[in-house]
């Protein structure tokens, strides 16, 4: 029996236990996982910088290196977001719906756990502690396959979190942490259908979609951001260049950070020439179309690629367009579904932009760093989804569970 078999059924056997625990323990143990996480920041962070030292030697990009880099601070947030979970709703046992029928049965729909999640995601360790305190807060238990760049980081942390829970009367199984040395154990979790009752990619688009297309474990997809601010031709053209800077530079390395910048012609003379400027400040490299490039001569030319890439560095695509319809077909073609913004003052432009645009989020006069699990007051996510089924924008607590009827009667026969 392979490892990751034999981990996936550890994990079957958590889940049963994890799916009658009560709140008071459940939200017990995230407190005593949190507490974990600050006593042990030395152990954590140590071993975080062996990861570090690695990845730079490798030739990582700075954008890929603060995503797995640990400091204190950082080790505190991830505490800090345990502890908040701890103080949310637990969704299992919530009724969704219910009634009684018209014959006397009682029926109601409750939320309950999935069971097994299996989580294959890269780069950022922070992402072991929120996976591991939202499957346990939602009762499911967390196979964790994180990149091999966060090995010892990983290893650190799980190692705190499994003493947590077990510390807490839970099982430890709990929270397991898969092999990364290989691509074997991604394959082999893939395949276990039946141990494992949902996987989620966290990652760039080559991980998410070979997950998507090979795993015969139901997925859902999660991550990829190529997300568009577009500058309406009626937009205070203050907020829009303070929205598109945040958009862009608030951190570079997220999938909710602007790609690509829309402007319409119209404003295009009095927004761009203010905005290239900012963004060559910001150090933001932009590639542009001819008529961008007429504005700056810093402006790199832009290609078909460019306008479909998720940079996650200190890029953007930028082009001028000629009207609202030519900005929403821009973003059907080039979109990933996730986050997209406009900046008007127009009541019509903005509800023909909320109506036409296909994403799991619509900013209107808002940054897109804003679709965030946190942002919205869900506590940490598992990601955010940019399928339609099962769950669509940031997956908080209710979305790492299914559902299941409970009908009651009294002697009821069909006839």
């Amino acid at each position: 029996m392979s490892s990751v078999i034999e981990q996936a059924g550890r994990a079957r056997t958590a889940a049963a236990a994890l799916a009658t625990a009560s709140r008071t323990v459940k939200d017990a143990a995230l407190v005593a996982m949190a507490d974990a996480l600050v006593a042990r920041t030395a152990e954590i962070v140590e071993a975080n910088a062996k990861d570090v030292e690695v990845g730079r030697a490798a030739g990582l990009s700075d954008a890929i290196i603060d995503r797995l880099s640990l400091n204190p601070a950082r080790v505190a947030g991830m505490a800090d977001g345990l502890r908040h979970m701890a103080g949310l709703p637990d969704p299992v046992g919530e009724v969704v719906r219910g009634s009684t029928l018209p014959n006397g049965l009682e029926l109601r729909q409750i939320r309950v756990p999935f069971g097994v999640v299996g989580i294959i995601y890269e780069g950022r360790p922070n992402v072991t502690a929120d996976a591991a305190g939202i499957c346990l807060k939602s009762g499911n238990a967390a196979l964790l396959r994180g990149s091999g760049s966060a090995a010892h980081s990983n290893a650190a942390i799980v190692a705190v979190l499994r003493d947590a829970v077990q510390g807490q009367g839970l099982p430890a199984d709990a929270v397991q942490l898969l092999d990364a040395a290989t691509r074997d154990s991604v394959k082999e979790l893939m395949r276990a259908r039946g141990l494992v009752d949902v996987l989620i990619p966290r990652g760039g688009a080559s991980l998410i979609k070979t997950v998507v297309e090979e795993s015969t474990v139901p997925v859902i997809e999660t991550g990829v951001g190529n997300c568009h601010v577009y500058v309406d031709a009626h937009a205070d053209l203050a907020k829009a260049l303070a929205i598109a800077l945040n958009s862009k530079t608030q951190r570079l390395s997220t999938c909710n950070t602007a790609e690509s910048l829309l402007v319409h012609a119209a404003v295009a003379d009095t927004f761009l020439p203010s905005a290239l400027a900012a963004f060559a400040e910001a150090g933001v490299t932009v590639h542009g179309d001819p008529r961008v490039q007429a504005y700056d001569e810093r402006v790199v030319p832009a290609t078909e690629e460019d306008y479909a890439t998720e940079y996650l560095s200190a890029d953007i695509a930028v082009a001028v367009v000629e009207s609202l319809d030519a900005a929403i077909a821009h973003i059907g073609r080039y979109s990933t579904g996730h986050t997209e913004a406009i900046v008007t003052d127009s009541v019509v432009a903005s509800r023909e932009f909320v109506a036409r645009v296909d994403a799991a989020a619509i900013m209107v006069n808002a940054s897109t760093r804003f679709t965030d699990g946190g942002e919205f007051g869900f506590g940490a996510e598992i990601g955010i989804s940019t399928q339609k089924l099962h769950a669509r924008g940031p997956m908080g607590l209710p979305e790492l569970t299914s559902t299941k009827y409970v009908v009651t009667g009294d002697a009821h026969l069909r006839s």
